[in-house]
């Protein structure tokens, strides 16, 4: 049996997703046109909002800067109070305000036209003081809030959310955002790691562990457990090849006892995967998955300087 606490939250789900499958029936020529501003603009992207409008205004705000589009949150009172000066006439200025009379940000827009702004305005009011001084408004309307009172912002502030997704996605398409040029953006993600990064960045260089084709078996191993890497390099006359824990394991479990009798060409694998300098991380990786190894030879002008592990 459902109980109440889930009924409560599953008519919230409701009601929101009710708002927002009505906020993008309402979406008209004023979206295009603030999208085409935007993507013109030589400034920056400045958003404004007073209470919880502006704490959706500043993930909005985050997101357009996070998605190729430089943008920042400024505070309406602030504003007023002397950071209109780091609005220049080349920035695009967005202003939230569900009921579009919060006096914090109507007070900003004598100076707005004075310095030739163009002003988006998200609003739930159409004929609100800020919707009419707007250079396009975009409607974030909601039917209800969420909220049993109708007091707390919920719809109206998810909506608005929404409609701030929307306009930085369609930028970010427009400009043909791709996932190293968020990953410059976020270097110290995954993701920036990945894209951004290079094989040197994190190959391990030094006292590399390197056997003759004429070593023991037990030379070998005593060669990769100082080594810490897995795997003992072998210079050979055609080029370079590779033990690995794994290659150690087969010999000794196919041979027993004899085994101590090898030496690392009888065991070695001739060709392993390398990469030259310079390799992407991204790449790397890419070419370790398909392998389904877990270490490369990192190479600079057939000199192998360093191993990349996964």
């Amino acid at each position: 049996m459902t109980s109440v606490y889930i009924q409560t939250a599953k008519q919230v789900f409701e009601i929101e997703a009710n708002a927002l499958n009505a906020l993008s029936e309402r979406l008209d020529s004023d979206f295009d046109d603030a999208v085409k501003t935007i993507l013109d603009a030589k400034g920056k992207v400045i958003i404004c909002g007073m209470g919880k409008s502006g704490i959706i205004g500043k993930k909005i705000a985050a997101t357009l800067a996070s998605t190729g589009t430089p943008s920042f949150f400024m505070h309406p009172g602030e504003a007023y109070h002397g950071d209109l000066g780091m609005v220049t006439s080349d920035d695009v200025f967005v202003a939230i305000s569900n009921s579009g009379e919060t006096d914090e940000v109507v007070k900003l827009i004598p100076f707005l036209k004075d310095n030739n702004n163009y002003l988006v305005a998200l609003t739930g009011n159409a004929k609100s003081t800020l919707a009419t001084a707007a250079n396009a408004h975009l409607d974030v309307g909601v039917a209800e809030e969420a909220c049993p009172l109708q007091l707390a912002p919920t719809s109206s502030t998810t909506a608005t959310l929404a409609m701030g997704d929307a306009l930085a996605v369609t930028l970010m398409k427009a400009r043909d955002f791709k996932p190293e040029n968020f990953a410059r953006f976020h270097p110290g993600g995954s993701l920036g790691r990945r894209l951004l990064s290079r094989v040197e960045d994190e190959m391990v260089s030094t006292d590399l562990p390197f056997v003759s084709v004429n070593s023991s078996l037990l030379d070998v191993i005593q060669t990769m457990s100082a080594g810490r890497l897995g795997l003992a390099i072998i210079k050979d006359v055609d080029g370079y090849a590779m033990i690995t824990d794994g290659d150690v394991r087969r010999l000794i479990e196919q041979y027993k006892e004899a085994a101590f009798s090898k030496v690392a060409s009888d065991f070695m694998s001739l060709n392993p995967a390398q990469v030259p300098l310079g390799t992407r991380v991204e790449d790397a990786l890419a070419l370790v998955d398909s392998r389904k190894i877990s270490s490369l030879l990192v190479v600079d002008k057939d000199a192998i300087v360093g191993v990349f592990k996964k």
